[in-house]
């Protein structure tokens, strides 16, 4: 039975190590908002919604490309690999999936916006259509 228990605890050690080590640091809003009025931005916005909620209001110079073709876009996007790549979608299961194909092809910042298109919205922040 100790040994039962000794294994169990192991393996939920590394499954929490593995589920957390994946997980993309947020950013606010604000700090968003922040980094892209400084004259050396270099941040890119990547917004992983549909194009039809894309085209429906975005952040302003996000660049939109579906979370389901991330990898068959993923020539347009390269270049930005070593840059902060702040990712949002609605709500933010998308954009999961998304941040998860990009870590895998090298992207070495990324950053998922906090509460997404959402609270966005919400804060009343700026939207182009």
């Amino acid at each position: 039975m100790k040994f039962f228990t000794s294994t169990l605890v192991i393996l939920l050690s590394l499954f929490s190590l593995f589920t957390f080590a994946e997980q993309t640091t947020t950013i606010s809003q604000q700090a968003l908002l922040t980094l892209m009025a400084t004259p050396a931005n270099n941040t890119v916005v990547l917004d992983v919604r549909s194009p039809e909620e894309f085209a429906e209001g975005h952040i302003k110079g996000a660049i939109n490309i579906s979370h389901e073709q991330i990898n068959a876009n993923l020539k347009k996007i390269i270049g930005f690999k070593d840059q902060t790549v702040v990712v949002h979608c609605r709500s933010g299961r998308r954009a999961i999936s998304a941040e998860n194909d990009l870590r895998a092809a090298g992207f070495s910042d990324l950053r998922h916006l906090e509460g997404d298109m959402k609270a966005w919205q919400a804060a009343d922040l700026p939207l182009v259509k």
